[in-house]
């Protein structure tokens, strides 16, 4: 199924799966504050497979990502996923990079059925990302893991954080993220939840700036590019694109650009009515989190739970559910998000929203735009100035 068929009321375009909270690594950002033990009420392997199970209730093709905490310290992992492609699930994986991660459990993953592979790079050199991840030596098993990756015929997604301890290593993480032929590059720009709440972000003028960068190696790169907890990235794009008196989306397209799981960030017009539900991922539209333990979360940087999938269905919790619904509804924003033309095709991160103020419906302070009709309370830090609406 094309990511432009999803109707994100229905079905979530991306399920997370936190098969467990366990990892090896101390990772500076950690959002699941990963500890070293698996936790004595993860689903089980044969609650996992009744997960997949509703998961295809959602319809063929669903994209089901397996994370962590690291994955591979569940030894059920091949199974679950031959399992759920089995069941017509797209499975992909997101695993630590950690020795655990070798290339013979790389071709068995592969083997399994598993369709893209997603690794961590926070740091273009070794010293730069093993300080944020904790562990020494977590720079070369990545690299390693990303080429056996490609031996083994597995596209590659690398993730990045962007914090003021990364955002520096970004020029040249691009030039590794092509080295090593991943086919896309998701750049997540920092939650203060779990352990990332000690982690400072870079402001919302730089966040600006940092977008508009990426907006240029998407046009120059052989990768694609996506944000997360961004989603400002596609207003960026669209107002890039009046400038240079292009259609909607350039090139008047609503598709990806390089067949990656991600719609191509930008390719909307900015009409409410053109744009409907297409306009892409943000947490609890079109995006859905199980963790650990089953809780099901609009993301699992939103950590507030509609349900548990031991109780509950997943798929009616995710259609049902108030939180879900309030989440799908831009109308009922509020602050300068709930006032923003850009409102149907960004929305603002609701995670970073509910981080700050206990509020997921509240605006997004890395946001830097300011709608010329609003004239409401500003969530930004006081040192930052804001970016005109002109």
């Amino acid at each position: 199924m094309r990511p432009s068929a999803v109707d994100t009321d229905e079905r979530p375009f991306v399920l997370v799966w936190e098969v467990t909270q366990a990892c090896e690594l101390a990772c500076e950002h950690c959002r699941a504050d990963a500890q070293p033990r698996r936790h004595p009420d993860e689903l089980t392997t044969a609650e996992g497979k009744e997960l997949l199970d509703d998961a295809a209730d959602f319809g063929d093709g669903q994209l089901v990502v397996l994370s962590g905490g690291d994955p591979l310290a569940r030894d059920d992992l091949v199974e679950l996923v031959e399992y759920g492609t089995e069941r017509g699930l797209r499975m992909t994986l997101t695993p630590s990079g950690t020795s655990s991660l070798t290339p013979a459990v790389i071709a068995d993953l592969a083997d399994a059925g598993l369709q893209r592979m997603a690794l961590s790079l926070d740091g273009a050199s070794a010293e730069a990302h093993d300080a944020f991840r904790g562990e020494t030596g977590s720079f070369e098993e990545t690299v390693a893991a990303a080429e056996a990756a490609r031996e083994a015929g597995l596209p590659l997604q690398i993730n990045t954080t962007v914090c003021e301890t990364t955002v520096e290593e970004l020029p040249a993480l691009r030039e590794r993220v092509a080295d090593l032929g991943a086919v896309l590059w998701s750049v997540f720009f920092l939650v203060p939840v779990g352990r990332g709440r000690v982690l400072d972000p870079i402001s919302p003028d730089r966040a600006e700036r940092v977008m508009e960068w990426l907006h240029e190696v998407s046009d120059e790169a052989r990768f694609g590019v996506k944000t997360t907890e961004a989603p400002h990235y596609r207003r960026v794009g669209l107002q890039r694109a009046a400038d240079a008196g292009e259609g909607p989306g350039g090139d008047g397209s609503s598709g990806p650009r390089d067949g990656s799981d991600t719609p191509r960030d930008g390719t909307a017009a900015p009409d409410a009515d053109a744009i409907g539900r297409r306009s892409g991922i943000r947490a609890g539209n079109g995006f859905a989190f199980v963790s650990h333990v089953g809780e099901v979360y609009p993301s699992g940087f939103l950590p507030e739970s509609a349900g548990n999938v031991r109780e509950d269905d997943l798929v009616d919790v995710y259609r049902n559910a108030h939180l879900f619904e309030s989440l799908r509804d831009p109308d009922g924003f509020r602050g300068k998000c709930g006032a923003c033309p850009f409102r149907t095709v960004c929305g603002g991160s609701r995670s970073r929203a509910y981080a700050h103020t206990g509020d997921p419906l509240a605006s997004d302070p890395l946001c830097s735009y300011v709608p010329e009709e609003y004239d409401g309370p500003l969530p930004w830090d006081s040192q930052t100035e804001p970016t005109s609406a002109d």
